[in-house]
């Protein structure tokens, strides 16, 4: 027997007399004590699964950006000049897909299989559009266009010695300080004369007038049902509904113009990375679009 009782001894020793265990007293072996767990061997990674799982991570990552795209937002950039001063070229600005619903030039090559708009709704006058071209003839047809909403369906549009008329009424012009043109490559400015236009509900801008030019003077446009009238901010130098752009059809709008988040002017040469702080328009980024 061991020197230790088991838990359930009973012991009552006096000088040199031992009592033995009742008869029914039952001896228990030591309490087993549990194995400690082993952790499980991990399974070995097969040849390929962690570029499976990279190749996983790059495709959901790119159906993620192409639904925000589809519908929510898109990135644009500005190349070309016919909305100064509203928007320079070198800025780069998120369209919102959702404003006026969703039609086959919400998709990217317009490949949806369907025409008209699903969940449409009307421009506001005043609202920068992205667009498609609409004029076949055009060598630009069905190119990403940007101008602004200046007449709904059923409008009459006119311009008389560079004032804009509205159902025959003059849209307001007022002078204010010159906008100063910058040409980031030769190194100057240039002051050109700016008005801010204020339409019949109270959407108001700026645009520039650089002198008398062909656009100074048009016949009265009447808006037909379902298209809209648009133009540049630049008044001077815009190709739009007053020239080869014609009418839009709703079908050919994309979005509407929001937020800048970058820009960038011509002075940045993109395999000299060591031009492009100097070039960034700090003071434009993350600004709305009016």
């Amino acid at each position: 027997m061991s020197d230790n009782p088991a838990p359930d001894e009973i012991i009552d020793e006096a000088p040199g007399d031992t009592i033995d265990a009742a008869p029914d007293a039952v001896e228990h072996p030591p309490a087993a004590v549990a194995p400690e767990p082993v952790a499980a061997p991990a399974p070995k990674e097969k040849p390929g699964d962690s570029w499976l799982e990279t190749v996983k991570t790059i495709v959901y990552a790119l159906l993620i950006a192409l639904v925000i795209r589809t519908f929510l937002f898109q990135p644009f950039n500005i190349p070309t000049g016919s909305m100064i001063a509203t928007l320079l070229v070198g800025d780069y600005l998120f369209v919102e897909k959702f404003a006026y619903g969703y039609s086959r030039n919400s998709f990217p090559y317009s490949l949806a299989p369907f025409h008209g708009r699903v969940f449409g709704s009307a421009p506001t006058p005043g609202d920068v559009i992205v667009f498609k071209m609409p004029n076949p003839a055009s060598e630009h047809y069905m190119e990403d266009y940007i101008k602004r909403c200046i007449g709904l369906p059923g409008d009459r549009i006119q311009v008389l010695d560079g004032v804009l008329y509205i159902n025959g009424k003059a849209v307001p012009k007022v002078r204010v300080a010159d906008f100063i043109e910058h040409d980031a490559i030769m190194g100057t400015t240039m002051p050109v004369p700016q008005f801010r236009e204020t339409l019949p509900n109270g959407r108001s801008y700026l645009v520039l007038d650089r002198g008398t030019t062909d656009f100074d003077n048009t016949i009265v446009f009447v808006v037909p049902p379902g298209h809209y009238f648009m133009m540049g901010d630049n008044r001077d130098n815009s190709d739009d509904s007053r020239g080869n752009v014609g009418y839009v059809p709703a079908e050919n709008l994309v979005g509407r113009a929001e937020l800048r988040f970058f820009s960038i002017d011509e002075s940045a040469i993109w395999y000299e990375p060591w031009t492009w702080p100097g070039a960034i328009r700090f003071s434009r980024m993350f600004t709305l679009i009016d």
